[in-house]
């Protein structure tokens, strides 16, 4: 019979997703057959699944770490923000519809039959399953109808431990303060609570354990010293772009315009990892320096990321780039943006219209409700060399310049290039990954020893082993209760 438990966190990014990945490896490393779970995830930042649908990146990145396929039933319910006040809601791996937040919350909870549908379905194939909260455990203005943290604990009967980040400051209180906050029937499922991201001598938080111990009256674990490395693993949401980056000091550098609905910026990850690379994220209010190479990243809502495009002034940045001779790269919904138009007729994003693109590419865009859900094995077009990415996103298009693909996939044309060769688009996400085509693409900036693959693994390898030295798995694994029979 399977086991599970759940982990929660203080607030959101005090490292729930990364803990997670690396007890899940940890503990494939032991022999068990391990499954990550997330109710409920909001992220733009997404993958498909080996079962044709679409789950949080976190989670693939967790099944990744368990040695397994990522499959929908991993994370049931997944939100992806297309607009300040609502959301996509994709349903065991496949969009349901788009709603307001306000609508969302209200009609939430007819989502928990299906959310422990899938569990059951996933602790039936497991010997252990890792529970991921969402957010925050104190939000008690959402609990009514919740079914990401403990109303899906209820109903599933999962103890939980709660996760604090205490680089933030004040953990003490975070902790001890969401036993004060939430209910007493919530409370009693905690099991735990859980130090992470220390820095310095540990033996100095001694007391601070000892006094959350007491005050919660569940034994306080860690602390977990800060692993650098994680920052080497695939990003779950946009909060990983807010941390501060100097840049490489890589001779080649690549601006990436940041969308305020930037979708699957995972792509630019193993670009990131190249040493002789520089990958700035363009912030808003800043102009776009000079570069080698533009890449206009994937979009949860093209046409209202091309306004706040032009709204920044990037248009212009682009348009002058390429004037002076530089590449141009649209991926998913940049792709689209490079174009001429965008139609959108059904309102698949919003208002139903048409946006004027950059003109960039002789290609024509018209959204569909069909979203594309498929991992490819495909091929660079020019090169021949192989890609491994996949599709996901909504739309097709059409036009002279598909004359010039940018990729063949299952022996058909895919993507768009330009007349002169310097502007390119295609919908293949994680394209980046395949090493040989990254080095071709570009070009003397990319280093021959890189394996970007074997280094996500690796860091898997070392974020477990990190575990093992900082935490007693044993009497972690010891807390977790066997998977009871579902209704």
């Amino acid at each position: 019979m399977a086991k599970s438990l759940m982990f929660m966190g203080t607030g959101s990014d005090v490292g729930k997703s990364l803990v997670v990945a690396g007890l899940c490896r940890a503990f494939a490393n032991r022999g068990l057959k391990v499954a990550p779970f997330k109710p409920q995830n909001m992220s733009n930042n997404a993958a498909v699944t080996a079962d044709g649908g679409e789950i949080g990146r976190a989670q693939a990145l967790q099944a990744r770490a368990a040695r397994r396929e990522p499959l929908t039933t991993m994370n049931p319910v997944l939100l992806k923000p297309e607009q300040e006040t609502g959301a996509q809601l994709v349903v065991r791996g496949q969009r349901r519809s788009s709603m307001s937040a306000r609508d969302y919350f209200a009609r939430r909870a007819v989502l928990l039959p299906e959310v422990l549908t899938a569990f059951a379905e996933l602790a039936a194939d497991a010997d252990l399953v890792l529970v991921e909260g969402a957010g925050s455990a104190s939000e008690v203005n959402l609990r009514a109808n919740d079914i990401a943290n403990f109303g899906f604990a209820q109903a599933a009967n999962v103890p939980v431990v709660v996760i604090g980040d205490i680089n933030r400051g004040g953990v003490i209180a975070a902790l001890v303060g969401t036993f004060a906050v939430i209910a007493p029937t919530d409370a009693e499922l905690i099991v735990a609570t859980l130090i992470n991201r220390f820095q310095g001598d540990p033996t100095l938080f001694d007391a601070g354990k000892t006094f959350i111990a007491e005050r919660t009256g569940v034994p306080c674990l860690g602390p977990i010293p800060y692993f650098a490395e994680a920052a080497r693993l695939p990003a779950e949401d946009v909060m990983a772009l807010d941390a501060p980056t100097t840049g490489s000091g890589g001779a080649y550098r690549i601006a990436v315009p940041r969308l305020p609905r930037i979708a699957n910026f995972d792509d630019l990850d193993p670009l990131s990892a190249e040493p002789g690379v520089d990958v700035v994220i363009v912030e808003p209010g800043r102009p776009i320096p000079r570069a080698d190479l533009i890449i206009i990243p994937g979009s949860k809502a093209t046409r209202a990321d091309l306004a706040a495009l032009r709204q920044q002034g990037w248009d212009i940045d682009i348009l002058a780039h390429h004037r002076l001779g530089g590449s141009v790269l649209g991926i998913c919904g940049g792709y689209q943006m490079l174009g001429r138009t965008i139609a959108d007729p059904d309102g698949i994003e919003g208002a139903p219209g048409k946006s004027e693109g950059l003109g960039l590419l002789d290609v024509e865009t018209v959204l569909t409700p069909v979203k594309q859900l498929r991992v490819e094995q495909a091929h660079d077009a020019g090169s021949g060399l192989p890609i491994a990415g996949y599709h996901m996103h909504m739309g097709e298009t059409s036009g002279g310049d598909r004359a010039r693909p940018f990729a063949n996939v299952s022996g058909e044309p895919e993507g768009a290039i330009s007349a002169d060769g310097l502007v390119s688009g295609t919908y293949l996400h994680g394209l980046f990954a395949a090493d040989e085509f990254r080095r071709s693409f570009i070009g003397n900036a990319a280093s021959a020893d890189l394996d970007y693959e074997a280094g996500v693994d690796a860091v898997l390898d070392a974020l477990a082993q990190h575990l093992e030295t900082h935490l007693d798995l044993d009497a972690l694994l010891a807390l977790a209760q066997p998977v009871r029979t579902l209704p």
